[in-house]
Protein backbone atom coordinates (compact mmCIF):
# COMPACT_ATOMS: atom_id res chain seq x y z
CA UNK A 1 0.00 0.00 0.00
CA UNK A 2 1.23 3.51 -0.57
CA UNK A 3 1.45 6.18 2.16
CA UNK A 4 -2.25 6.90 1.75
CA UNK A 5 -3.25 3.24 1.85
CA UNK A 6 -3.75 3.20 -1.89
CA UNK A 7 -2.22 1.35 -4.80
CA UNK A 8 -0.42 -1.96 -4.78
CA UNK A 9 3.00 -2.32 -6.44
CA UNK A 10 4.47 -5.55 -7.69
CA UNK A 11 7.59 -6.58 -9.54
CA UNK A 12 7.43 -8.44 -12.79
CA UNK A 13 9.42 -11.64 -12.90
CA UNK A 14 13.09 -11.17 -13.82
CA UNK A 15 13.91 -12.95 -17.04
CA UNK A 16 16.33 -15.83 -17.20
CA UNK A 17 18.86 -13.62 -18.92
CA UNK A 18 19.39 -11.41 -16.50
CA UNK A 19 30.99 -24.42 13.62
CA UNK A 20 28.67 -25.27 15.42
CA UNK A 21 30.03 -24.73 19.04
CA UNK A 22 28.98 -25.22 22.64
CA UNK A 23 28.77 -21.50 23.36
CA UNK A 24 27.61 -18.50 21.44
CA UNK A 25 30.13 -16.52 19.41
CA UNK A 26 29.73 -13.09 17.90
CA UNK A 27 29.50 -12.91 14.14
CA UNK A 28 30.98 -10.40 11.73
CA UNK A 29 27.81 -10.48 9.67
CA UNK A 30 25.26 -8.04 11.07
CA UNK A 31 21.66 -7.41 10.09
CA UNK A 32 20.68 -3.94 9.02
CA UNK A 33 17.13 -2.99 9.81
CA UNK A 34 15.09 0.15 9.71
CA UNK A 35 11.61 1.51 9.97
CA UNK A 36 8.73 -0.05 8.08
CA UNK A 37 8.83 2.95 5.74
CA UNK A 38 11.52 1.23 3.68
CA UNK A 39 9.52 -1.96 3.28
CA UNK A 40 8.31 -0.45 0.03
CA UNK A 41 4.92 0.68 -1.13
CA UNK A 42 3.91 -2.68 -2.50
CA UNK A 43 3.75 -5.25 0.26
CA UNK A 44 2.80 -4.49 3.83
CA UNK A 45 4.58 -6.38 6.58
CA UNK A 46 1.99 -8.90 7.69
CA UNK A 47 3.96 -9.92 10.75
CA UNK A 48 4.85 -6.71 12.58
CA UNK A 49 1.54 -6.64 14.41
CA UNK A 50 1.89 -7.47 18.08
CA UNK A 51 -0.93 -9.12 19.98
CA UNK A 52 -0.74 -7.33 23.32
CA UNK A 53 -3.64 -9.31 24.75
CA UNK A 54 -1.78 -12.60 24.57
CA UNK A 55 -1.20 -14.08 28.01
CA UNK A 56 1.78 -16.27 27.28
CA UNK A 57 4.05 -18.16 29.65
CA UNK A 58 7.76 -17.43 29.79
CA UNK A 59 10.54 -19.98 29.60
CA UNK A 60 13.67 -19.91 31.73
CA UNK A 61 16.97 -19.64 29.88
CA UNK A 62 20.35 -21.15 30.50
CA UNK A 63 23.21 -18.62 30.78
CA UNK A 64 24.40 -19.62 27.29
CA UNK A 65 20.93 -19.14 25.79
CA UNK A 66 20.53 -15.77 27.50
CA UNK A 67 23.87 -14.60 26.14
CA UNK A 68 23.00 -15.73 22.61
CA UNK A 69 19.60 -14.05 22.76
CA UNK A 70 21.16 -10.78 23.87
CA UNK A 71 23.66 -10.93 21.01
CA UNK A 72 20.90 -11.54 18.49
CA UNK A 73 18.79 -8.74 19.96
CA UNK A 74 21.73 -6.37 19.58
CA UNK A 75 21.86 -7.26 15.88
CA UNK A 76 18.14 -6.63 15.50
CA UNK A 77 18.51 -3.17 17.06
CA UNK A 78 21.15 -1.98 14.58
CA UNK A 79 19.51 0.52 12.17
CA UNK A 80 20.89 0.93 8.70
CA UNK A 81 23.21 3.92 8.45
CA UNK A 82 24.47 4.79 4.99
CA UNK A 83 27.45 6.64 6.48
CA UNK A 84 28.85 3.51 8.18
CA UNK A 85 31.42 1.71 5.98
CA UNK A 86 30.39 -1.73 7.31
CA UNK A 87 26.79 -1.09 6.24
CA UNK A 88 27.92 0.11 2.82
CA UNK A 89 30.00 -3.05 2.45
CA UNK A 90 26.98 -5.17 3.42
CA UNK A 91 24.95 -3.66 0.59
CA UNK A 92 27.76 -4.21 -1.90
CA UNK A 93 28.05 -7.83 -0.75
CA UNK A 94 24.32 -8.25 -1.27
CA UNK A 95 24.55 -6.84 -4.80
CA UNK A 96 27.56 -9.00 -5.68
CA UNK A 97 25.76 -12.12 -4.45
CA UNK A 98 22.74 -11.26 -6.58
CA UNK A 99 24.46 -10.00 -9.73
CA UNK A 100 28.11 -11.13 -9.66
CA UNK A 101 28.67 -10.23 -13.31
CA UNK A 102 27.14 -6.75 -13.17
CA UNK A 103 28.89 -3.77 -11.61
CA UNK A 104 26.93 -1.67 -9.13
CA UNK A 105 27.22 1.96 -10.18
CA UNK A 106 26.48 3.36 -6.73
CA UNK A 107 24.78 2.57 -3.45
CA UNK A 108 22.00 4.88 -4.60
CA UNK A 109 21.08 3.52 -8.00
CA UNK A 110 18.11 2.53 -10.11
CA UNK A 111 19.79 -0.87 -10.37
CA UNK A 112 18.39 -1.85 -6.95
CA UNK A 113 14.93 -2.07 -8.48
CA UNK A 114 16.15 -5.16 -10.36
CA UNK A 115 16.33 -6.90 -6.98
CA UNK A 116 12.82 -5.89 -5.99
CA UNK A 117 13.44 -2.73 -3.99
CA UNK A 118 10.78 -0.10 -4.55
CA UNK A 119 13.27 2.75 -4.95
CA UNK A 120 16.86 3.46 -5.86
CA UNK A 121 18.10 3.76 -2.26
CA UNK A 122 17.76 0.43 -0.42
CA UNK A 123 18.65 0.04 3.08
CA UNK A 124 19.95 -9.01 4.66
CA UNK A 125 22.35 -13.27 3.81
CA UNK A 126 22.22 -16.21 1.52
CA UNK A 127 25.97 -16.51 1.03
CA UNK A 128 26.02 -20.11 2.27
CA UNK A 129 23.42 -21.17 -0.30
CA UNK A 130 24.27 -19.28 -3.51
CA UNK A 131 22.16 -21.48 -5.78
CA UNK A 132 19.08 -21.04 -3.60
CA UNK A 133 19.75 -17.30 -3.55
CA UNK A 134 19.84 -17.12 -7.35
CA UNK A 135 16.80 -19.38 -7.74
CA UNK A 136 14.75 -17.12 -5.49
CA UNK A 137 16.02 -13.87 -6.93
CA UNK A 138 15.45 -14.87 -10.54
CA UNK A 139 12.36 -17.01 -9.86
CA UNK A 140 13.94 -19.97 -11.65
CA UNK A 141 11.89 -22.78 -10.13
CA UNK A 142 8.34 -23.84 -10.90
CA UNK A 143 5.48 -22.43 -12.95
CA UNK A 144 5.70 -18.77 -11.99
CA UNK A 145 3.11 -16.03 -12.00
CA UNK A 146 3.66 -13.17 -14.44
CA UNK A 147 3.53 -10.75 -11.51
CA UNK A 148 5.78 -12.00 -8.73
CA UNK A 149 6.60 -10.88 -5.20
CA UNK A 150 9.52 -8.41 -4.98
CA UNK A 151 12.52 -10.39 -3.78
CA UNK A 152 13.98 -7.72 -1.49
CA UNK A 153 10.70 -6.71 0.13
CA UNK A 154 9.84 -10.38 0.71
CA UNK A 155 13.14 -10.78 2.56
CA UNK A 156 12.32 -7.87 4.85
CA UNK A 157 8.87 -9.30 5.58
CA UNK A 158 10.43 -12.66 6.45
CA UNK A 159 12.85 -10.99 8.86
CA UNK A 160 10.01 -9.23 10.67
CA UNK A 161 7.92 -12.39 10.71
CA UNK A 162 10.72 -14.38 12.35
CA UNK A 163 11.36 -11.69 14.96
CA UNK A 164 7.71 -11.79 15.94
CA UNK A 165 7.19 -15.55 15.72
CA UNK A 166 10.30 -16.29 17.81
CA UNK A 167 9.50 -13.47 20.27
CA UNK A 168 13.05 -12.18 19.91
CA UNK A 169 12.41 -8.77 21.44
CA UNK A 170 11.28 -10.25 24.77
CA UNK A 171 13.64 -10.72 27.73
CA UNK A 172 12.96 -14.44 27.46
CA UNK A 173 10.70 -16.42 25.13
CA UNK A 174 6.99 -16.69 25.88
CA UNK A 175 6.19 -19.31 23.27
CA UNK A 176 7.28 -22.89 22.82
CA UNK A 177 8.58 -22.20 19.32
CA UNK A 178 10.68 -19.31 20.67
CA UNK A 179 12.14 -21.48 23.41
CA UNK A 180 12.87 -24.22 20.89
CA UNK A 181 14.73 -21.79 18.65
CA UNK A 182 16.95 -20.62 21.51
CA UNK A 183 18.16 -24.20 21.97
CA UNK A 184 19.36 -24.11 18.37
CA UNK A 185 20.85 -20.63 18.83
CA UNK A 186 22.90 -21.71 21.85
CA UNK A 187 24.54 -24.40 19.71
CA UNK A 188 24.88 -22.41 16.50
CA UNK A 189 25.33 -18.64 16.52
CA UNK A 190 24.20 -18.54 12.86
CA UNK A 191 20.87 -20.21 13.66
CA UNK A 192 18.83 -17.13 12.78
CA UNK A 193 20.61 -16.73 9.45
CA UNK A 194 20.01 -20.39 8.62
CA UNK A 195 16.36 -20.20 9.65
CA UNK A 196 15.94 -17.13 7.43
CA UNK A 197 17.22 -19.11 4.44
CA UNK A 198 14.93 -22.04 5.24
CA UNK A 199 11.95 -19.74 5.62
CA UNK A 200 12.56 -17.94 2.33
CA UNK A 201 12.67 -21.22 0.42
CA UNK A 202 9.61 -22.47 2.30
CA UNK A 203 7.74 -19.28 1.41
CA UNK A 204 8.64 -19.67 -2.25
CA UNK A 205 7.42 -23.28 -2.22
CA UNK A 206 4.16 -22.15 -0.65
CA UNK A 207 3.89 -19.49 -3.33
CA UNK A 208 4.23 -22.09 -6.07
CA UNK A 209 1.91 -24.65 -4.51
CA UNK A 210 -0.79 -22.00 -4.04
CA UNK A 211 -0.22 -20.71 -7.59
CA UNK A 212 -0.08 -17.28 -6.00
CA UNK A 213 0.19 -13.85 -7.53
CA UNK A 214 1.24 -10.65 -5.79
CA UNK A 215 -2.20 -10.02 -4.28
CA UNK A 216 -1.82 -13.33 -2.38
CA UNK A 217 1.44 -12.41 -0.66
CA UNK A 218 -0.02 -11.88 2.82
CA UNK A 219 -1.89 -15.19 2.62
CA UNK A 220 1.31 -16.98 1.58
CA UNK A 221 3.24 -15.42 4.47
CA UNK A 222 0.65 -16.56 7.00
CA UNK A 223 0.71 -20.07 5.55
CA UNK A 224 4.51 -20.07 5.69
CA UNK A 225 4.50 -19.12 9.35
CA UNK A 226 2.08 -21.92 10.23
CA UNK A 227 4.20 -24.47 8.37
CA UNK A 228 7.44 -23.23 9.93
CA UNK A 229 6.03 -23.39 13.46
CA UNK A 230 4.79 -26.92 12.79
CA UNK A 231 8.20 -28.10 11.54
CA UNK A 232 10.15 -26.48 14.37
CA UNK A 233 8.01 -28.27 16.95
CA UNK A 234 8.36 -31.76 15.50
CA UNK A 235 9.56 -34.18 18.16
CA UNK A 236 12.62 -35.45 16.31
CA UNK A 237 14.10 -32.01 15.51
CA UNK A 238 17.44 -31.75 17.31
CA UNK A 239 18.97 -29.03 15.12
CA UNK A 240 17.80 -26.78 12.30
CA UNK A 241 19.31 -29.09 9.73
CA UNK A 242 16.70 -31.66 10.81
CA UNK A 243 13.79 -29.40 9.83
CA UNK A 244 12.13 -31.03 6.77
CA UNK A 245 12.27 -27.81 4.71
CA UNK A 246 16.05 -27.57 5.18
CA UNK A 247 16.24 -30.02 2.28
CA UNK A 248 14.90 -27.29 -0.01
CA UNK A 249 18.20 -25.43 0.24
CA UNK A 250 20.86 -26.02 -2.39
CA UNK A 251 24.42 -24.77 -2.36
Amino acid sequence: MDDRGGSFVAVRRISQGLDRSNTCHSSSAEFVTGSTAWLGRGLSCVCAQRRESDARPSFDLTPAQEECLQRLQSRIDIPYDGSVPEHQDALRDLWNAAFPEEELHGLISEQWKDMGWQGKDPSTDFRNFPKSFQDLLRKQEGDRSVWEYPFAVAGVNITFMLIQMLDLEAVKPRTLVGATFLKFLAENDSAFDLLYCITFKMMDQQWLSMRASYMDFNTVMKSTRRQLEKELLLEDIMRLEDVPSYKLLTR
